[in-house]
């Protein structure tokens, strides 16, 4: 695995919790402007651009990506933003809830990323792909890192460890209580040396980004050279943690509608396809098991075991299981990233979220999973498989605007 320092643009460490934001695909335009409302040093002026033109401005017109462009060189200008003088590797611990994981910042190789060394596991959206892609060659930088994960090595926990013993460069504590530290890296060369050693990383979030990164790398490569810069464009920019240190959260889902069932038809459809039983949980307690909140009350489905093929790394998914026996059969959801009778809630908000959309009468029926775990989506990306849709939620999420990459 290659990793590569880079001269970072990064905020004046008087500034760095006023620039720190959301990444730009977690929020709607709506949502990205309330939360840089009052604030001019948010980045969400350059990842949403949108939120400083008006409301009748399309997300993709020409403007938003002028306007990111803008955006960043008046934060370099005004000193907002401070463009470092040498390369260096970084790196970024994220506290939440007691529970800290700690990655390397740095560069990775858009060859490697081609030659499947950077795994993935899902699905892009072609307008999501563009519209990113326009943004990195309107800026001439990747202005949010890739998050991604490696099994881990004891050489480089060790180096990580020494590096956090030094001063920070930034440590505070961001509005939703997670706390976020950032150190330089004295010397990158042992780290570098150490990530040979790693044979392939996994993107955990941010598809969209890395293909974005990966297809304008691509474009300034094709240009002629008098055009090309200093090739920095080879390289885009990543945050990398080892997967022991990651927590990924059910990605629950929520239907509008019974298919025309009755609540006691539906558990009777249930019985089944394996045990149901009232429960006072809301979190199921194993894989192959679902929490389902329906009539008011929560009830647990609990699969046989000996029907499940654990050796399938895409089948064997709790995802895959509820959509195959439970979603499209009983309820008519044969592809649930078109219909618009499924939505889906990030478990960092929690059952209450579930109860709350069914109760209120938005919807009809809930359904609580067990996480997807780091060795699941790993097995699917070294099987060159893609997981369904919405089956990781990786929390924390990482914070935007405390590093960018210059393409040249």
């Amino acid at each position: 695995m290659r990793i590569h320092p880079f001269r970072a643009i990064r905020p004046a460490p008087e500034l760095a919790e006023r620039v720190a934001s959301v990444p730009y695909d977690v929020v709607s335009r709506s949502e990205a402007a309330e939360l840089a409302q009052g604030n001019p040093y948010s980045f969400l002026h350059v990842g949403r651009s949108d939120i400083d033109l008006p409301q009748n401005v399309d997300a993709y017109d020409p403007l938003v990506y002028a306007q990111a462009r803008r955006s960043l060189d008046q934060f370099l200008a005004g000193g907002t933003l401070l463009r470092e003088p040498a390369a260096s590797l970084y790196l970024y611990r994220q506290v939440m809830e007691g529970r800290a994981q700690v990655g390397v910042v740095g560069c990775v190789h858009i060859d490697d990323y081609e030659a499947d060394v950077i795994r993935k596991h899902e699905k892009t959206r072609p307008d999501k792909e563009d519209d990113r892609t326009r943004h990195v060659l309107t800026l001439n930088a990747n202005a949010e890192p890739v998050f991604l994960t490696y099994r881990g090595m004891p050489q480089i926990e060790a180096l990580v460890q020494a590096i956090l013993q030094m001063p920070p460069l930034y440590d505070f504590t961001a509005p939703d209580g997670v706390r976020h530290t950032v150190w330089r890296v004295p010397d990158s060369t042992s780290l570098i040396d150490a990530f040979r050693g790693v044979s392939h990383a996994y993107v955990a979030d941010g598809h969209h980004r890395s293909a974005s990164a990966w297809r304008a790398g691509k474009e300034i490569r094709a240009r002629p050279p008098q055009q090309r810069g200093d090739g920095e464009y080879n390289w885009f920019l990543a945050v990398l943690f080892p997967a022991d240190q990651l927590r990924i959260l059910p990605y629950n889902r929520v239907l509008r509608d019974l298919n025309g069932l009755s609540g006691a038809e539906v558990l009777a459809r249930l019985a089944h396809v394996g045990r149901v039983w009232p429960t006072e949980d809301s979190s199921p307690p194993r894989p192959g098991t679902f929490c389902i909140y329906l009539t008011g009350g929560w009830y647990l489905l609990e699969l046989d075991e000996t029907s499940i093929d654990r050796d399938d790394p895409i089948g064997s998914l709790d995802v895959a299981l509820l959509q195959e026996r439970v979603l499209g059969p009983i309820f008519g959801i044969e592809d649930p990233r078109t219909d618009k009778r499924i939505d889906f809630v990030g478990g960092i908000r929690g059952p209450k979220e579930l109860e709350r959309r069914v109760s209120s009468g938005e919807m009809a029926i809930a359904f609580s999973l067990y996480p997807t775990t780091l060795e699941q989506l790993m097995a699917v990306a070294d099987a060159g498989k893609v997981m369904p849709p919405k089956s990781t939620w990786f929390e924390p999420k990482l914070c935007s605007g405390l590093f960018v990459h210059e393409l040249g």
